[in-house]
């Protein structure tokens, strides 16, 4: 059931209906775990056992390690929970990857080894409900959070339909308090819970889908090559398309939780306008990226053993966070890129002094434009269906020869969108890098705001083109 689609604005006004009944909380709280299952069932009914699976087991392993008499046995169900959950994971989202790599293998080694045929179907969002689960046991484990009292108020963590199958990656400390008292749904956050759903709707219909997803298609699937300019514009349009798509959707689940008087985090804040690698991922999957450091770097060991194990530990986290995003080489290659940014820009800060000159504006723009530069060669990693188109493409990239302006793939309108959309962009993130939307939007008389919305709402409505599902739920 994607957010862009009839169906759902149906779905979200029976259940807001509901919620808005005078019935008592744990009803209210009822209705919203069997709506959220109803959302998930949407997809394929049968993988609504995952999430039975993972909320039972870590509910029950979370209770048991707290009362565990013995460090050993505390661990020993620490592991149970990630056997259970990263097998479940590992199967569905990395079996076909890893069957298809062993063949390769064996062939390689000249053995006629035939592969059995597989045709596994990946969950929807079984990264990110993974993960969601995970923190909660993690949290137990280290002390850090009590096992919660209520069942109902866990499943409904696990399940909430906001956030569901492409986050924000939700802690159980932020959600599970929220569910003691009946939350207040007030017309203020009702207003501006729509307000932010017209926004992020408006961010993925109108500029990922509407004016970036037709240009991307064309460079990376056309049937001829790209030239120079065609690669880096298609390029730049991608990140222009997967900021749109992923952060609209952020967007859309966190004004949707809103309505029904829960408070989700933030998950973007204008990523491309940081300034280094470490601002970017502060940035860009806010969720996922403090998940990684929380629960992984740190557990590593974190930047506690030295300059050279610190840089293996941010190269380690790097390289799953790339992998958990999808069972790829290409993947892969993304995430060893990010951490090796991120190892280099700590190698030129132990190089270079403090100075103030570096907090000069025309200094920060330049180092901005050189991340964005940067984070859009990973992209080409990220977007590309095979190793071999990735590495063409970076090839091309580096490599400008003949006439400029004379490709196949794009035409000179749609290579004019996209300078325009990327100046656009990068022009307005940069001036709002240090405020959020609510204050920008709160800075606005209420006249204008409700101009803008309604210009938004009224583009929503007149884009044409294919309802597309949004990036992210691959993962």
């Amino acid at each position: 059931m994607l957010f862009n689609s009839y169906t759902f604005l149906i779905f979200f006004a029976i259940v807001f209906a509901l919620h808005m009944m005078p019935f008592s909380w744990r009803v209210k709280k009822l209705n919203l775990l069997l709506g959220s299952y109803v959302f998930y069932a949407a997809w394929n009914p049968p993988f609504v056992a995952l999430l039975w699976i993972s909320s039972v087991v870590d509910w029950y392993l979370a209770k048991w390690m707290y009362v565990a008499a013995s460090k050993a046995k505390k661990k020993l169900l620490l592991y149970a929970s990630l056997g259970v959950n990263l097998g479940m994971l590992g199967f569905f989202k990395y079996a076909n990857f890893f069957n298809e790599n062993f063949t390769a293998l064996m062939q390689g080694m000249g053995m006629d080894y035939v592969p059995p045929e597989w045709n596994i179907v990946l969950p929807v969002g079984i990264s990110f409900f993974t993960f969601q689960t995970l923190s909660y046991t993690f949290d137990v484990y280290r002390g850090q959070l009590k096992p919660w009292h209520s069942f109902l108020d866990y499943a409904m963590y696990v399940t909430f339909f906001p956030q569901l199958v492409a986050g924000p990656i939700v802690r159980a400390a932020d959600f599970l308090p929220q569910c003691l008292e009946a939350s207040k749904v007030t017309l203020q956050r009702f207003g501006w819970g729509i307000s932010l759903f017209v926004i992020g709707m408006f961010s993925k219909v109108v500029i990922a889908d509407g004016f970036m997803a037709p240009i991307v298609d064309k460079v990376y699937l056309g049937s001829t090559d790209p030239t120079f300019l065609e690669a880096w514009l298609g390029t730049f349009a991608f990140a222009i398309q997967i900021f749109g798509d992923f952060a609209g959707y952020s967007t859309c689940a966190i004004g949707i939780a809103l309505c029904f008087g829960f408070i989700l985090p933030d998950n973007f804040r204008f990523p491309y306008a940081a300034v280094g690698f470490s601002d970017f991922w502060r940035r860009w999957h806010i969720s996922l990226s403090s998940w990684l450091r929380d629960y992984l770097y740190i557990s590593l060991g974190g930047n506690r053993k030295g300059r050279i194990r610190t840089q293996i530990n941010l190269m380690i986290t790097m390289l799953l966070g790339g992998l958990w995003h999808g069972a790829s080489w290409n993947f892969v290659i993304w995430g060893a890129l990010h951490g090796g940014y991120l190892v280099g820009e700590r190698w030129v800060k132990a190089i270079i002094p403090p100075h103030r000159i570096w907090a000069a504006w025309p200094l920060q723009m330049l180092l901005a434009g050189l991340t964005f530069l940067l984070v859009c060669i990973a992209w080409v990693f990220f977007r590309s269906t095979t190793l071999d188109q990735s590495l063409s493409f970076i090839q091309i990239m580096f490599s400008p020869n003949g006439n400029l302006l004379d490709g196949a793939l794009l035409e000179k309108i749609d290579m004019a969108l996209v300078v325009l959309m990327t100046g656009v962009i990068l022009t307005f993130q940069w001036t709002f890098r240090h405020k959020t939307i609510e204050c920008a939007a709160g800075q606005l008389p209420w006249w204008l705001r409700g101009l803008v919305l309604a210009g938004l709402a009224i583009a929503i409505t007149l884009m044409p083109g294919d309802d597309r599902a949004f990036i992210y739920f691959q993962f």
